[in-house]
């Protein structure tokens, strides 16, 4: 049949092909190289290179994290999102913890849910620090009514403002680069990225939130560097780290910000039990 606009007539015969879309090919393993962290017979924690989208979406139905753990862990399959708990940004880099079975993925969403899970992000915020040396911003956070590709601080009580709040330290600062370590109190998409660039200082390369490329940075500066929580079965208390990968680790020593991220914890964020700031960025 030449055209789909053709009427068919009694006695003509039709074949139909079915061909799976992009979507529908999406969940398939495929041999994408992982860094792996720690992995035992429960779960594994991986470090997300800068660049590999985590799951499968619109415009990257391939070549995902989630592609390349259905081939690393096959048994994964049968778990909802390939065991994956949480996600970190395509250009984020960083560490992940991913689920091996439907227990411990469950566990582990609980822990997440609960705040139990320690996640503590470096990035390089860009414009003379302004704030103190410590910050703590809970500020409401939702889709941004005037751009649908971003997030934004939202009144508190607005239709799809949710609870957010990140606490900031500065660890370095040179020429208008500030090191800063920032904890997530909760895990709002793109949270990191928006309180910063409320409270006036945007991360380097982030054009989405107001950064701007330089100092050979051409992907938002912020990179998840080290995880920590109490495994679901064994109860053994764990903590990883993975310093910043090359581009960042490049950028701080051409800038002279010099700091041993490594030496990073829950220790340097004394500001939790005092008052969030919730007044607007100046």
């Amino acid at each position: 049949m030449a055209k789909a606009s053709v009427a068919v007539k009694a006695g003509q015969v039709v074949c139909v092909q079915l061909r799976p879309t992009e979507q529908a090919r999406s969940f398939l393993p495929e041999n994408i190289p992982l860094q792996v962290v720690h992995e035992d017979d429960h779960l594994i924690v991986i470090n997300k290179p800068a660049g590999l989208v985590v799951h499968p979406g619109a415009g990257n139905w391939s070549g995902t994290l989630l592609n390349g753990l259905l081939h690393h862990c096959p048994a994964s399959v049968h778990l909802p999102r390939a065991g994956i708990v949480h996600r970190l940004d395509k250009d984020t880099s960083g560490l992940m913890v991913v689920a091996k079975t439907r227990e411990v993925m469950d566990a582990l969403v609980r822990l997440i849910a609960s705040r139990q899970v320690s996640r503590l992000y470096v990035a390089l915020a860009e414009r003379p620090w302004s704030q103190g040396k410590e910050l703590q911003v809970n500020q409401p956070m939702g889709r941004d009514p005037l751009n649908r590709l971003r997030m934004a601080v939202l009144p508190e009580g607005k239709p799809g403002a949710k609870p957010a709040r990140t606490t900031f330290k500065v660890l370095a600062s040179q020429d208008g680069l500030n090191l800063v370590a920032c904890k997530l109190d909760t895990g709002r998409t793109h949270q990191i990225r928006v309180h910063l660039s409320w409270a006036g200082h945007p991360i380097l390369a982030d054009q989405l939130y107001g950064g701007r490329a330089g100092w050979g940075m051409n992907r938002q500066a912020l990179h998840a560097t080290r995880l920590s929580f109490t495994h679901p079965v064994t109860g053994q208390a764990l903590s990883f780290h993975a310093p910043p990968p090359a581009d960042m680790s490049e950028t701080m020593a051409s800038s002279g910000l010099a700091y041993n991220t490594g030496s990073i914890d829950d220790s340097d964020f004394p500001l939790g039990n005092q008052p969030a700031r919730s007044g607007a960025a100046t």
